[in-house]
């Protein structure tokens, strides 16, 4: 954990930066200037020397996409591997913000630098805003040194890029480890496909909450829409409706034509082991691989990285159940 001597600021937009339009905050640009007269009114706060790069157009994160989570990646990797940059710290909008540390979690596997993202509720210049604090808490820690992975800062919270969610959406302390039980084993060795040079593709992918009353029509629908993945939110330890033959039907007959099914527990601190009931071990039995302990945004992030790389889908359904990152053992 060396301190940073190289930083780059790469900003995507978000609440931080936004101003007032005639619709409302929006997104702007500008944030650079913004930055360096709030660190020259306070030189007492420690900071790296960085630089600083935007994306553009700035967005709500609430429009972020796939193509934002690779145009994001290829300039955290030519940053570091063109412009010697040592770390990087990403400001990004609130409501996407935990879904993008995750998927970058693993689009970055073997980067050897910190990557930290962090945002504020409210914007930069508002009286009592959490803005500046986020940012310059981030900058602090940076100066200081932080260990190699991704990272979110938040409320002066260092938390793991692929174990934070959004558990509020208007209190600064919106974002925390939900400390779901992580019993993972680990991969041996990172597949050479899997490293952060390695380029991604976009995929489809499609997010399923088992709910009482789900019809195979409405899972069929779902399947039929052109999804690579399926991530299937269970109850419980990874149980749903065993006794539906056709929901089960729809499930095996999408696993035999390519589609990888992944399994995650709604439960906020929960997570899958099929075997502990016959409903989950129905399930299992369909071609449904366990996300453990995984949230949602560790387990799209994980399938978007490994179906991106163009893997089959027996080596996807073998890594997805491994831990790669920290995102299934402590």
């Amino acid at each position: 954990m060396n301190p940073t001597q190289k930083l780059l600021v790469l900003y995507t937009g978000g609440t931080i930066g936004m101003q007032m339009s005639a619709a409302g905050l929006a997104p702007a640009s500008g944030f650079e200037a913004r930055l360096r007269a709030e660190q020259a009114a306070h030189p007492e706060r420690p900071a790296p020397a960085w630089q600083f790069a935007e994306l553009l157009p700035p967005l709500d994160s609430a429009n972020m996409t796939q193509a934002n989570w690779l145009a994001m990646r290829d300039a955290i990797v030519h940053a570091v591997d063109e412009d010697g940059c040592d770390a990087v710290l990403l400001l990004h909008g609130t409501d996407t913000l935990a879904y993008s540390a995750a998927a970058l979690s693993f689009l970055l596997l073997g980067l050897d630098v910190p990557v930290v993202l962090t945002g504020s509720m409210q914007p930069a210049g508002v009286p009592g805003s959490d803005a500046w604090p986020n940012l310059f808490g981030a900058l602090a820690l940076l100066a200081e040194g932080v260990a190699p992975g991704v990272h979110l800062y938040f409320h002066g919270q260092l938390l793991h890029g692929a174990r934070a969610s959004k558990l509020k959406s208007e209190a600064f302390d919106a974002f925390q480890d939900t400390r779901r039980p992580r019993h993972g084993q680990a991969v041996d060795a990172l597949p050479s496909a899997l490293h952060y040079r390695q380029p991604r593709r976009a995929v489809a992918l499609a997010v399923q909450p088992l709910f009482p009353g789900l019809s195979a029509a409405q899972l069929r629908a779902v399947l039929a829409s052109g999804a690579e993945a399926l991530l299937l939110e269970c109850y419980g330890s990874g149980t749903g409706p065993s006794d539906n033959p056709e929901i089960l039907a729809a499930l095996r007959e999408a696993h035999a034509r390519g589609v990888v099914l992944a399994a995650i527990s709604q439960c906020a601190q929960g997570h899958v082991e099929f075997g502990v009931y016959a409903a989950g071990s129905a399930l299992a039995q369909t071609g449904l691989v366990s996300g453990g302990g995984m949230s949602r945004e560790a387990a799209l992030g994980k399938l978007f990285s490994l179906l991106g790389t163009g893997l089959p889908q027996a080596e996807v359904e073998r890594l997805f159940a491994l831990d790669l990152c920290g995102e299934l053992a402590e």
